[in-house]
């Protein structure tokens, strides 16, 4: 997949759900695409003196000990604002990363300069309807991506992600002849219902097509 423009895949691990109701992050890793793979990566455990549920470090590993020794948010927020830049930023379930990196940002009175958000949960079910699951650990394996690490740490899920977004690529480049995969094209896609994915990819191939014959 060639990229006019790096995408950064992002993944937090956090404590709760929601940070409207008090959960703050715990890890991030932050993984730069280019020209189909992951040239650079950001990752850290990051303590925000908050307390790890025990049913958290069930799931991630992640324990109370590991967060606080780990580097203080203030430091890690405005290191990984500036590894992200104005690049498209990437998730698996995009929405609840982008809420907590907007929320933490806030906190400390930084703002991202990302440019767009790419759901690679919603582009897999409009570019790959009708699978049993879109949960990353059982689409992974239905597209043949393996985890290489545990699952539920940040970094691990990042690059199977990662692999997800590249694997798309791939795909809409082999079957509407696209030569590049750009960041906004699969930004203009996510905001499409299913149905309308297809047409929307032939007009843009057709485009593409009479661009490069003129």
């Amino acid at each position: 997949m060639n990229l006019e423009k790096p995408i950064v895949m992002l993944d937090f691990e956090t404590t709760g759900l929601s940070p409207a109701l008090g959960d703050r992050i715990t890890e991030v890793a932050a993984l730069r695409i280019v020209n189909g793979r992951v040239c650079e990566r950001y990752v850290s455990l990051i303590n925000c003196q908050v307390r790890i549920p025990s049913f958290i470090t069930a799931l991630t590993g992640i324990s109370q000990a590991m967060v606080d020794g780990a580097p203080p948010v203030a430091r890690v927020l405005p290191e990984l604002l500036d590894f992200i830049g104005s690049d498209a930023l990437s998730a698996h379930n995009a929405s609840f990363d982008e809420k907590f990196l907007l929320a933490e940002s806030a906190r400390l009175g930084l703002v991202s300069g990302h440019q767009g958000l790419v759901c690679s949960l919603k582009l897999s079910r409009r570019v790959f309807p009708g699978l049993p699951s879109y949960k990353l650990g059982r689409l992974s394996g239905q597209l043949g991506i393996a985890f290489r690490s545990a699952a539920h740490r940040a970094e691990s899920d990042a690059e199977v992600a990662a692999e997800v977004l590249i694997h798309i690529g791939r795909h809409l480049g082999a079957a509407y002849g696209l030569p590049q995969v750009e960041a906004a094209l699969l930004v203009a896609l996510n905001k499409l219902s299913a149905a309308k994915v297809p047409a929307y990819l032939e007009k843009h191939a057709l485009a593409n097509k009479m661009s490069q014959n003129s």
